[in-house]
């Protein structure tokens, strides 16, 4: 806390906080979304619609004690206490239980700097020292007034906000692109490996049968298609079947002892499932360890482009290692051989997922040996067909690469940037230079999506 600002606890600069009970909402097929505390997430300035319930019109009118209004500020209390959103307008959701709604004073506060202050480290810590509750954790209406906010003048706080609100927003338009990329990617692999319908010039138009020529859809076009006893289902001739060991070399990781401080705080990222971000790129780790930290455990240096999966904890999450990087021992590492793309490798790994969910009947599974990688198996395309994929798909994965690593300065930008401001540290003006000569830098205005079509 900064000795020259004024301080006031979060209560006195709200308006009204709308609190509704804490019973389960009566629900409906169909009506008004409603959104669970899962929907509220801080890669996101407004709630996602993630596995959400409805409400009818009847439930709307009589159930709830109060209404969320556009600009509000939505606080999660049980289970991940602290995450908040903005919400939007038009409202297009009601909230269930376990969130509160927080409606500013105008005259004292102004919501977007509520919004930031919020998710500030700062708040973040009081936030996490002061909710109750072993198994599920939760933080008391009665306990909100130790969040104490730093007054600026609403003048200062609309500027914080506004440039808050313009990073956040500039990270998640990235984000967007991201997904849209990754989908046309994922699209082409299915359409070639997974629906057989890769390029084919047929023979009888005069070109070899070999996957890689300019013409018609494979399968549809009445390629070959020949029985194979393992996967009990038709592949195209030529194909092999295999595991991901045909694709890969397969390696573990290992954790240096974390009593010896020499293994730490070194310039090696060392990956662990907690690194994961739901971005196919990882571009940096909370820790790094030294050179003597990696010769001291079973972790190698794995280069760029291997592909990480967690085998322990949050099972299955997937990743593309874009530096030099460590590993721990609760994750797999898939090392592309020679010939291999890392892009076709990527989304092959992610098959693995569907397969040994499958086989588990759709239940979630604890965990992953390496055994069931080297039993799952599927169908291996020509090297050839591998390569033409990686020529079309290479350039959007370097795009998704760019805009990852973008998310990763922004971030770091607006997270520096919010106590500086707070404290006045830093002024208005020289907080909008540096993001205008970051954006300079990085040249992070986005290309559109449709330049990879």
């Amino acid at each position: 806390m900064s000795k020259n600002l004024k301080y006031l606890p979060i209560t006195s600069l709200l308006s009204e906080i709308i609190d509704n009970r804490g019973k389960s909402v009566p629900t409906s097929d169909k009506g008004l979304p409603l959104i669970a505390t899962n929907c509220i997430k801080h890669s996101s300035i407004y709630p996602t619609f993630e596995k959400v319930r409805y409400i009818d019109e009847q439930t709307y009118n009589t159930w709830f004690r109060a209404h969320l209004h556009p600009n509000d500020i939505l606080f999660v209390n049980k289970g991940t206490p602290g995450r908040v959103c903005l919400v939007p307008n038009p409202v297009n959701f009601c909230a269930a239980q376990d969130m509160m709604g927080f409606r500013c004073n105008e005259k004292l506060i102004n919501y977007k700097y509520l919004f930031a202050i919020l998710r500030s480290n700062e708040i973040q810590k009081i936030i996490e020292n002061n909710h109750v509750g072993l198994v599920i954790p939760h933080m008391r209406k009665q306990d909100l007034p130790c969040l104490l906010i730093p007054i600026r003048s609403i003048e200062e706080q609309e500027a914080i906000g506004n440039l808050y609100i313009t990073l956040s927003e500039k990270i998640e338009l990235n984000n967007r692109i991201n997904a849209e990329l990754e989908a046309m990617a994922k699209t082409l692999y299915d359409y070639w490996f997974v629906q057989f319908d890769f390029p084919y010039s047929p023979p009888t138009e005069g070109c070899p049968q070999d996957g890689v020529g300019i013409g018609k859809p494979y399968k549809s076009s009445g390629g070959l298609m020949v029985w194979n006893e393992q996967l009990k289902r038709k592949i195209p001739e030529g194909w092999e079947v295999g595991n991901l060991l045909m694709l890969s070399n397969l390696e573990g990781g290992g954790t240096p002892s974390k009593a010896n401080d020499e293994y730490w705080n070194g310039n090696i990222p060392f990956y662990t499932p907690t690194d994961y971000t739901n971005s196919i790129f990882t571009t940096t780790t909370q820790a790094f360890i030294t050179q003597n930290g990696l010769d001291s455990c079973s972790s190698k240096l794995f280069s760029k482009g291997t592909i990480f999966i967690t085998a322990r904890g949050t099972v299955g999450n997937i990743t593309i290692a874009s530096t030099e990087t460590a590993m721990n021992q609760s994750c797999y590492a898939f090392c592309p051989k020679p010939s291999i793309d890392y892009g076709f490798l990527y989304f092959s790994v992610k098959s693995l997922i569907s397969i040994l969910k499958a086989k588990s009947g759709g239940s979630v599974f604890n965990s992953i040996v390496s055994n069931d990688i080297k039993q799952a198996q599927l169908a291996i395309p020509p090297t050839t067909l591998i390569q033409k994929y990686a020529d079309i798909s290479r350039p959007i994965f370097e795009k998704i690469y760019t805009n990852t690593k973008q998310n990763q300065h922004l971030a770091s930008l607006r997270d520096w940037l919010l106590p500086m401001l707070m404290n006045g540290q830093v002024t208005i003006a020289e907080a909008e230079k540096a993001v205008y000569n970051l954006e300079e830098t990085m040249g992070v205005a986005a290309e559109p999506v449709r330049k990879y079509s």
